[in-house]
């Protein structure tokens, strides 16, 4: 098995190892990653289900778009909001010309404009204008509640522009942004929230102008918030900031230093209660976090490795009684959190914290759920396994107590990256000894290995070698199993192969001649007992 995996998630990011011990060591995923089809990103809470859904659908590191009003089609259903036409630079002069007469038609103006501002073109040429961003800022700093939302919506368009020059443009709005935080309305905030997290997401002055700004201070008094849409806005903006290239060294530190990691904590806890949208956010958050190695064990003395293990627990338990859809959402980064605790040299609390056997049976249930409609979260449950089996005897022989080993060698046909994974679990399970190796055998692992060894796939006949070596190795009477069940044979269809041939002839030359030694005896491998879980 090589050094490292390098797998792609379904939507962009990898894995990346963090240490390495022989052939199989815990490892880390890094922290861009996505799920399969759609990219993972959060439930936010908008006006309308459509929004609702299509949000939890967008990528993390992404724009996400507020629209207010919807048309009405014939059905009488919310429909999708059909947007005027793009708007010359006469008619924005015009607009914003008529919008400072202070007529009372200004509402009805700012929302042609908000609805003109969807055009990439005319975004442009509003910010081309002298004057046009000093006008709306005014506007958003209006006594007038309604005046105030409208200018807000059209500094919202405006930070939706893929467009670098257009949110740079936005500069002037930010101190404001975040003043209004603590705005008179939970849409209000919601949609300066959004609109801060979409200029973080496209400028890296734009983030520098708001961390002495105090943006991190504001989201921990906004995240005691009582109120969903605003908790999930919340994490939308604090994920872009945890994303961005200078987070570990100018951004992390400031956020670990807050409240805002203990109330990220109490909310990714109580999903159930406010809704998956709000734990998704705060899990990815955490994830961040983990991910950038800044102060992880400040994180396992709040309590993240317990926290966590009971979500799963609970998600599990719930399974089959509640509504799924997006799940998968939550449980990933949970997992992936979990995982890179575990490969770190610096965290061994997490180990000591991580006792639960039902985390096992967690785990398999949700790969037995979710391995037809999303198969990348049975690579996620097998990598926290393999980083839960790497080092402690206690999960290995818990996985062989709960007889998990069928479920696990049925994972074996399906997709390159579950076949390897699940075979590096059981690599796992039988470097610890000859009572580990005789469960093994028991659970029939050898003719799950000769279907494995008819592949073609390099790394996987490879990981299989190594599975047969440390079965050979603990329990000779496996390798007399291996030859009558035409073992050699399978051998043999490898033996030209470069990457192959030395560890297959050592195979064979070691333990598969007709009195090969052992430096274990059968009496031994049988008479081994499992060490106590």
């Amino acid at each position: 098995m090589p050094a490292a995996w390098r797998s792609c998630g379904p939507a962009g990011g990898s894995r990346s190892q963090v240490r390495a011990r022989q052939s199989r060591r815990a490892q880390a995923w890094g922290p861009r990653l996505g799920p399969a089809g759609a990219s993972l990103g959060g439930n936010q809470v908008g006006l309308f289900a459509a929004l609702r859904k299509a949000r939890r659908q967008q990528q993390l590191v992404s724009k996400r778009l507020l629209r207010e009003d919807s048309l009405v089609n014939g059905d009488g259903q919310a429909g999708v909001e059909i947007a005027a036409e793009p708007l010359s630079e006469q008619e924005i002069l015009q607009l914003l010309r008529d919008v400072q007469r202070g007529t009372e038609e200004r509402k009805k103006l700012l929302s042609r404009l908000r609805q003109g501002l969807q055009h990439k073109e005319t975004q442009q040429k509003f910010v081309r204008l002298e004057g046009s961003m000093r006008v709306l800022i005014g506007l958003f700093t209006s006594s007038l509640a309604n005046i105030q939302m409208e200018a807000a919506r059209c500094l919202h368009e405006l930070s939706h522009s893929s467009d670098p020059a257009v949110a740079e443009a936005c500069l002037p709005a930010t101190s404001y942004l975040l003043t209004y935080l603590s705005g008179h309305s939970v849409e209000f905030t919601e949609l300066c929230l959004y609109t801060l997290g979409n200029l973080a997401v496209e400028s890296d002055a734009v983030r520098k102008q708001l961390l002495p700004q105090g943006i991190i201070p504001a989201l921990a008094s906004c995240i005691q918030s009582p109120h969903v849409a605003v908790l999930e806005g919340l994490g939308y903006v604090l994920s872009q900031l945890l994303q961005a290239r200078e987070a570990p060294t100018k951004i992390i530190p400031l956020v670990l230093d807050s409240v805002l990691p203990q109330h990220m904590l109490q909310l990714v806890s109580s999903n159930l209660e406010l809704g998956m949208g709000v734990a998704v956010e705060f899990s990815w958050c955490l994830h961040y976090i983990v991910c950038s190695h800044v102060n992880n064990v400040l994180l396992i003395s709040q309590g993240i490795v317990s926290t966590l293990v009971l979500l799963l627990l609970e998600l599990a338990s719930v399974m089959s009684k509640a509504a799924t859809e997006g799940l998968e959402l939550l449980i990933c980064p949970v997992l992936r959190c979990l995982s890179n605790l575990l490969a770190e040299d610096e965290t061994e609390g997490c180990k000591v914290q991580i006792q639960d056997e039902r985390l096992l049976v967690a785990l398999f249930l949700f790969m037995q759920y979710f391995l037809q409609q999303h198969p990348f979260l049975v690579q996620e449950c097998l990598w926290l396994l393999n980083n839960l089996t790497a080092d402690e005897p206690i999960f290995c022989s818990a996985v062989l107590t709960l007889d998990l080993i069928p479920a696990l060698l049925q994972l074996l046909p399906c997709s390159r990256m579950v076949t390897l994974l699940a075979l590096t679990v059981l690599c796992n399970i039988a470097e610890k000894g000859p009572a580990y190796c005789h469960q093994l055998h028991q659970k029939a692992v050898l003719p799950s290995l000769l279907s494995t060894l008819a592949l073609s796939d390099g790394q996987v006949v490879g990981q299989s070698l190594e599975l047969l070596h440390l079965l050979f190795l603990h329990l000779p009477e496996a390798a007399d199993d291996f030859l009558s069940q035409a073992g050699l044979q399978a051998l043999e269809q490898h033996q030209d192969n470069p990457q192959l041939q030395e560890r297959v002839r050592a195979l064979r030359e070691t333990y598969l001649q007709p009195a090969a030694a052992s430096p274990i005896s059968r009496a031994s491998a049988s008479a081994a007992v499992l060490p106590s879980s």
